[in-house]
């Protein structure tokens, strides 16, 4: 008997993850816009000496990624032992404020470092808000439609990603950095009100203790599995050394010609990409070797890094930024599916702040990667130099990860023997 053919909007259906996703494409949007302006501005402030200019925004990652080092596992942890949709909402208020904060200093033309001190607090904000929003979606819909929601909630931010580079580089365009900051105000307030509307399905009858074994049990549980370990592994240094957003001002004003507008889209062009990908994806059955996939797509993403570099011509440029952003989609899906089908609910704030350690502080890390090289070798040297990186990237993986090559359909995994003795550890230390 032939199997049923899956539903490819079974996630939607659901009132709770479209609260969810609504939510989240909101602040989304604050953040891709506010990204735009706040590059921009320090840009165009320091344009003047291009090699002191790409320094600068390269430091934009810098002073992000610190706080979010320090305080993801403290952040993992609060997901863990108290209610994530509270964090989600008081993050969301942190996030008005820093918008706000920004608007005052576009305004009185402040100097750049303060401009630094707002982007870090943010990022302390959001430490704790990627581990309590990871771990507050499995509650929302059923286990079984948890491959599809990963699925959509690509597609979704990827959507959001899109729009708000595209629209943030016509706000800043046409009314200043200071619209696009009182934009993000009210984006940020939408998703404090969207958050509130959604309901788990089951409430935690747990709470992680606050002991350093604890804190550090999500990072024993990621390396105790290897098949996380290698795909956090591949991705981080992937993104790492192959990301080329931080240098768009750059190639969009000195090397494209193409404005603050011609920003926006290059900025888009990624997500533009990723969206086809991630709708392609949802009608197409699992694939049966998704880890093999998910080495060609690095692979891919290297590739499309490589020929954004040597190009000249804005829409050729456009076409490398989607390309990369076609290849990144299949990786965010096929990594965090995987997480989320093995970790246990018990322990999923712990484990998403080590893959916010791994992926997401990469980004940043590689903005800083992308400003030293840029230094030294100029905009196109670097974005060739990370391109190639990510080529070695995916042989070394393959070598010292072959886990990655056996993975095999996503939607077939359950949860390891590691994931099953880590929950029935954190049930006897609860109950002690």
């Amino acid at each position: 008997m032939p199997s049923p053919k899956p539903d490819p909007y079974a996630a939607l259906r659901y009132a709770n993850y479209r609260y969810f996703v609504l939510g989240r494409s909101l602040f989304t949007l604050a953040m891709q816009m506010q990204t735009v302006a706040v590059s921009w501005e320090i840009y165009q402030r320091l344009r003047a000496k291009p090699e002191d200019a790409a320094l600068a925004l390269g430091c934009i990652g810098l002073v992000q990624v610190v706080p979010m080092i320090l305080l993801s596992l403290p952040g993992g942890q609060a997901a863990d032992r108290f209610e994530r949709k509270t964090i989600v909402r008081t993050t969301q208020l942190l996030f008005a404020f820093c918008a706000l904060a920004l608007l005052l200093l576009s305004r009185l033309h402040a100097p750049v470092g303060y401009y630094y001190v707002v982007l870090a607090l943010a990022a302390c904000g959001r430490a704790f808000l990627v581990p309590a929003v990871s771990s507050l979606f499995p509650t929302l819909i059923p286990r079984d439609v948890l491959p599809n929601g990963m699925t959509w909630n690509s597609t979704i931010f990827q959507l959001s990603a899109m729009i708000g580079p595209a629209v943030g580089g016509l706000i800043v365009a046409e009314a200043g950095a200071a619209t696009s900051y009182f934009v993000n105000i009210v984006c940020a307030s939408l998703s404090f009100l969207t958050f509130s509307l959604t309901t788990p399905l089951t409430a935690k009858t747990e709470k992680a203790p606050i002991t350093l074994d604890s804190l550090l049990s999500g990072v024993r549980f990621v390396f105790g599995t290897r098949i996380l370990l290698g795909l956090f592994t591949l991705d981080l240094f992937a993104v790492l050394l192959g990301g080329a957003t931080a240098l768009l001002p750059i190639f969009a004003n000195d090397l494209l010609k193409a404005g603050p507008e011609g920003y926006g889209l290059l900025r888009a062009a990624p997500s533009v990409g990723a969206i086809s990908m991630a709708l392609l994806t949802a009608h197409l059955p699992p694939w049966r070797k998704a880890g093999s996939v998910m080495l060609l797509a690095v692979a891919g993403y290297g590739f499309a890094t490589l020929l954004f570099g040597v190009s000249k011509i804005f829409w050729l440029s456009m076409v490398a930024l989607a390309l990369t952003g076609m290849f990144d989609n299949i990786s965010v899906i096929v990594r965090q599916t995987v997480m989320q089908m093995m970790t246990p609910d018990a322990m999923r704030g712990r484990v998403s702040s080590i893959t916010f350690l791994f992926i997401s502080c990469s980004n940043e890390l590689g903005e800083l990667e992308s400003g030293l090289t840029a230094r030294w070798f100029g905009a196109v040297g670097s974005v060739i130099f990370g391109g190639i990186g990510t080529l070695l990237v995916v042989l070394g993986s393959t070598v010292i990860f072959p886990e990655i090559v056996k993975l095999g359909r996503l939607n077939e995994l359950k949860a390891t023997e590691m994931a099953q003795a880590t929950e029935e550890e954190l049930e006897e230390t609860t109950e002690r």
